[in-house]
């Protein structure tokens, strides 16, 4: 039980954290005519912001299954190597079902709390994991609801805040690093050619494009700026 109640007291700033962003999804969702408990189902089921927001553009457009899988495979293949990565520490407690439960509830804060531990519990783990799903799903809810009754210039202003989520995210890593910087430029320059040139919008769904802008600036990325491993280092 004190671990369950550690894990829970470490789960409270990432629950407030996604409690803010996914209420932005939620008025987006609805934004894009979906209803309040489509929105729910979606975060509750995926929990994933990036791959949810990736998702909403495509789902609104019937049959684009291909670009749905494509998408979601490019956003969301990081949690695979998080989930491999923190298998490595869990205790022998971890078999079964518990293993797939952690694979469902990994995000980037859940694994960064969770890989600061010498051994992963699977009582820790749960009661980490808890607070931040129920902080997803709630503020899915009320960004569903409220929008309702919101004016529309302020239902399109929220609707900003899950990309302000985004930038916070990746502009203090950027400032740091000019290889991230770069890969984030080619990016954003990659989708502006997606969304600016006629042919291309008109004919490559947001799904591929998103796909193709991370893939082709993860490759130059990788070739301009590689990493080196830990042997070329000694040597």
């Amino acid at each position: 039980m004190k671990l369950f109640l550690r894990g829970l007291r470490s789960g409270i700033p990432i629950g407030l954290g996604y409690l803010s962003v996914s209420f932005s999804f939620g008025i987006m969702a609805l934004s894009m005519g979906f209803t309040w408990w489509q929105a729910v189902i979606i975060s509750m089921t995926t929990v994933t912001s990036a791959g949810q927001l990736a998702a909403l553009d495509i789902m609104i457009h019937p049959a684009q299954y291909a670009a749905m899988l494509i998408s979601q495979l490019t956003v969301n293949v990081r949690y695979s190597f998080m989930s491999i990565s923190l298998s490595q520490k869990v205790s022998d407690k971890f078999t079964g079902i518990k293993r797939w439960l952690l694979g469902f509830f990994m995000t980037d804060e859940i694994f960064a709390v969770a890989a600061a531990e010498d051994e992963v519990d699977p009582k820790f783990f749960a009661g980490l994991s808890v607070i931040p799903y129920i902080g997803w799903t709630l503020g899915t809810l009320l960004g569903a609801l409220i929008g309702n009754v919101l004016p529309a210039i302020v239902l399109s202003a929220l609707c900003l805040a899950i990309y302000g989520m985004f930038l916070a995210i990746v502009a203090p890593v950027a400032r740091k690093s000019r290889a991230v910087l770069a890969v984030v430029g080619i990016a954003g320059a990659l989708h502006c050619v997606f969304y600016f040139v006629p042919w291309l919008k008109a004919n490559v769904s947001s799904g591929i494009s998103i796909s193709i802008c991370a893939i082709v600036a993860a490759v130059v990325g990788a070739l301009l700026f590689p990493v080196k491993d830990q042997e070329e280092v000694a040597e």
